[in-house]
C-alpha cells in the first residue's frame, strides 16, 4: 500500500469517527448531563493529548498573550461553543441530519471568509455553498419529518442548533489560521482542549453536585472514553497523518464521510427512519463539498482536523 492509499484510508477512518461521534453522542445526552459529559471527555483527552504533545515535541510550547487570545477563542467556539450547541441539537433531532449538517463546514468556511476576511470567492465555491443550501433544505422538505423529539420543541430547534455548532467550528478553523504558522497541529488541538476543559470544568462540578453517579451504565462510561480517546485523539491522529500526506483540496473531500458515516450508522444503531430527504440532502452536501474543493490549492483554508475531533 503506498502513502497515499495510506493517507487516504486514515482519512476515512477519521471521519469515519467523527461520524460516528453523532450516534454516541446521542447515548451519551440520554445518560449525562451536558456539561458533565463534556467537562469528563476533555478532562480525559486533555490528560491523554499534554504527554503525547511533550512526547512528541520535547517541550510544551511557548504562547504568547496575543497566541492565547486566539486560542481562547478557538476554545470557546469551536470546543466550548460546538459541543454545547451539538450535543443540545442532538436533543432534537436526529443523529443522521446533524452529520448531513455538520458535513457543510467547508462552504460555512468559505461564506465566513468572504463576509468577515473579505475573500474573493470563485463561481465553484458559490455554486457549493448554494448546493449546501440545498442539502439542508432537502432535509426537511423531502423527508418530511417534522415530528418533534422533545415534545413541545419544533424539530427545526435542533437544526438552527447544528448549525450554530458548524459555524463555531468554522469560526474555530479561521482563528486556527492566525496559529499555524507559529504553533503545531498538534499544539493547537492540546491546548484548545486544555482550555475547553477549564471552560466545562465549572459547570461540570455545577451538575455533578446533583448528578447520581451510580445511574449510567458500564456502557454509558464507554461512551464517554470513546468520545475523548477514538473521537478526539486517535481520530486526530489519523486526519494529521493523512492532510499530511495528500493536497489540502484532496483532504477537504474526505469531510464528506462525515454524512455517509453519520447516515450508515445512524441507521445501523439507531434505527432511524430512513427518508428520501436525508438521501437527497446527503447528496448535495457531499456534490457542493466536491465543488468547493475544487478551488485553486493557494486558496484553500483547511478545515481544520482539530475542530473536527472535538465533534
Amino acid at each position: 500500500m503506498n502513502n497515499h492509499m495510506k493517507a487516504y484510508l486514515a482519512m476515512i477512518v477519521a471521519m469515519t469517527t467523527v461520524g460516528s461521534s453523532f450516534v454516541v453522542g446521542k447515548w451519551i445526552v440520554e445518560a449525562f448531563p451536558i456539561y458533565l459529559a463534556s467537562g469528563l471527555r476533555y478532562g480525559l483527552a486533555s490528560a491523554l493529548l499534554l504527554p503525547l504533545l511533550y512526547l512528541a515535541e520535547k517541550r510544551l510550547p511557548k504562547v504568547g498573550r496575543k497566541d492565547m487570545g486566539v486560542l481562547f477563542l478557538q476554545s470557546l467556539t469551536g470546543v466550548f461553543g460546538f459541543s454545547v450547541c451539538l450535543l443540545y441539537g442532538l436533543q432534537y433531532t436526529t443523529a443522521t441530519e446533524s452529520g448531513i449538517i455538520t458535513s457543510t463546514t467547508p462552504m460555512v468556511i468559505a461564506l465566513i471568509s468572504f463576509f468577515f476576511l473579505k475573500e474573493r470567492l470563485s463561481s465553484r465555491q458559490w455554486l457549493g455553498i448554494l448546493f449546501a443550501v440545498f442539502g439542508i433544505a432537502a432535509i426537511h422538505l423531502l423527508s418530511g419529518d417534522t415530528q418533534e423529539i422533545v415534545p413541545g420543541v419544533p424539530a427545526w430547534v435542533g437544526t438552527l442548533l447544528i448549525m450554530a455548532a458548524v459555524v463555531g467550528e468554522a469560526l474555530f478553523t479561521i482563528f486556527g489560521k492566525v496559529l499555524s504558522y507559529r504553533l503545531s497541529p498538534l499544539a493547537i488541538a492540546t491546548l484548545v482542549t486544555v482550555l475547553g476543559f477549564v471552560m466545562f470544568l465549572p459547570f461540570a462540578i455545577y451538575e455533578a453536585m446533583s448528578f447520581d453517579f451510580t445511574q449510567p451504565t458500564a456502557a454509558d462510561w464507554m461512551y464517554i472514553v470513546y468520545y475523548a480517546v477514538v473521537v478526539t485523539v486517535v481520530g486526530f491522529a489519523l486526519w494529521y497523518y493523512g492532510v499530511s500526506k495528500v493536497p489540502a483540496s484532496t483532504s477537504a473531500v474526505f469531510t464528506g464521510v462525515i454524512a455517509i458515516s453519520a447516515l450508515l450508522l445512524s441507521y445501523l444503531f439507531l434505527k432511524e427512519t430512513f427518508h428520501w430527504g436525508h438521501l437527497a440532502g446527503a447528496l448535495f452536501v457531499l456534490s457542493g463539498i466536491w465543488i468547493t474543493a475544487r478551488r485553486t490549492e493557494a486558496r484553500t483554508i483547511e478545515p481544520s482536523a482539530s475542530s473536527r475531533m472535538e465533534a
